[in-house]
C-alpha cells in the first residue's frame, strides 16, 4: 500500500512538472540558465547534465539545451556532455513511462502509439535507430512512448546512445558556432560553413534513411499476381480524383489518397504503417514521390508500381471508373 501511494506522489509530480514545463515554455529562458551554469566553476558540466537530465524527463526543449552545451563547453566535450544527459534523460523517461506513467503516456501519444508498438515489435533495436536519426516523434515524447513497448531497456538505451550522436554533434557545433559569432572568434567563416554541413547531412539522413527503407520497383505484372493472389497490402493510386475517376480509371480495391494531400493525411493510413504499401500513379513520378515521403514517415515496407496505370492498361488489365 505504502509503495503504490509512493509511485502515485512521484507520478503526480512529474506530471504537474511537465504540465507546468510545457504551459510556460515561452517564458523560459535559456540566458538565465546559461549564467547560473558559468557560475558553477568546475562544478558546471555536473550542473549542466543534471539540467539537461531534468529537462528531458519534464519535457524542455532538447534542442534549446543542446545548443546551450555547445555554447558553454565547445563542441567536444558540449558534445560528450549533451549526449550523456540526453541519454540518461530518455532512459529514465522510458522508465517512467514502463513503470509509472503508462495510462497518461497512452493519451498523450494517441494513435502514433499503435506505429510505435507495431515498429519496435517488427524491428526492434532498429525501429528506435530509425525514430533517433529521423525525428518522426518529438523528442521527449518519443522517450515515453518508446518505454510502452516491449523493447528491452539494454537495446532501447544503447540504440538511443549511439543514433542520436549524429543530431548531437551538428546542433552542438551549432551552438558553439553562436557563441564564436557573437564574441567574434577566429576563423568565424570556415566554422560556420562547417556548422552549415553537419546540418546539411542531419537534414539529409531522412531521405538516406528513406531510400534504404522504400522497397524496390513492382512491375505490373508483379502487381497483378499480388492482386489475384489477394495479399494483403494498401495499393495506394497518388493521382488526382479527376485523374482517379478520369479517362485511365483505376484498380479495383485501390485507395486514392493525392500525392499533394498524403503529408497532411498520413494518419489515414498508419494501420499500414508495418505493413506493404504499393503506390501507384499515371507513370511513376508522383508515386516515387510518394514512397520516399512514406519511407521518411517511418514507413517500413513501400514499393513503387513500375510505370503505373500506364503499364496496367498497355496490358489490357481492368479498372475502374
Amino acid at each position: 500500500m505504502k509503495r503504490n501511494i509512493m509511485r502515485l506522489l512521484l507520478l503526480v509530480m512529474i506530471v504537474a512538472g511537465i504540465t507546468l514545463v510545457v504551459t510556460n515554455r515561452e517564458q523560459l529562458d535559456a540566458t538565465v540558465i546559461q549564467n547560473w551554469i558559468e557560475q558553477a566553476g568546475n562544478a558546471a558540466p555536473l550542473l549542466f547534465m543534471l539540467v539537461y537530465i531534468i529537462g528531458t524527463v519534464f519535457f524542455f526543449p532538447g534542442a534549446i539545451l543542446t545548443l546551450l552545451g555547445g555554447a558553454l563547453f565547445g563542441p567536444v566535450l558540449g558534445t560528450l556532455y549533451n549526449l550523456t544527459a540526453a541519454t540518461i534523460g530518455s532512459m529514465l523517461s522510458f522508465l517512467v513511462a514502463r513503470y509509472l506513467a503508462s495510462g497518461w503516456v497512452e493519451k498523450k501519444t494517441g494513435g502514433r502509439l499503435k506505429q510505435l508498438i507495431n515498429g519496435v515489435e517488427n524491428e526492434g533495436w532498429r525501429f528506435v535507430a530509425f525514430t533517433r536519426l529521423v525525428p518522426l516523434f518529438p523528442f521527449n515524447l518519443l522517450n515515453y512512448g518508446l518505454g510502452l513497448t516491449k523493447i528491452k531497456f539494454s537495446h532501447y538505451s544503447i540504440a538511443t546512445c549511439i543514433f542520436m550522436l549524429p543530431g548531437a554533434i551538428a546542433y552542438t557545433y551549432l551552438g558553439y558556432i553562436g557563441k564564436e559569432a557573437a564574441t567574434g572568434g577566429e576563423d568565424l567563416i570556415q566554422k560556420v560553413m562547417l556548422a552549415l554541413t553537419l546540418l546539411a547531412l542531419v537534414a539529409f539522413l531522412p531521405r538516406i534513411i528513406g531510400s534504404i527503407r522504400r522497397g524496390a520497383m513492382l512491375a505490373i505484372s508483379d502487381l497483378k499476381q499480388r492482386l489475384d493472389a489477394g495479399d494483403d497490402f494498401l495499393l495506394l493510386d497518388v493521382r488526382t480524383a479527376e485523374d482517379y475517376h478520369g479517362e485511365q480509371g483505376h484498380i479495383a480495391g485501390s485507395m486514392l489518397l493525392p500525392l499533394e494531400q498524403l503529408e497532411q493525411r498520413i494518419d489515414e493510413i498508419s494501420d499500414y504503417s508495418e505493413k506493404t504499401v504499393v503506390t501507384i500513379c499515371r507513370t511513376d513520378r508522383k508515386s516515387a514521390k510518394a514512397a520516399q515521403l512514406l519511407a521518411e514517415k517511418g514507413f517500413a515496407d513501400v514499393h513503387v508500381v513500375k510505370m503505373g496505370m500506364t503499364d496496367w492498361l498497355k496490358n489490357n488489365y481492368p479498372v475502374e471508373k
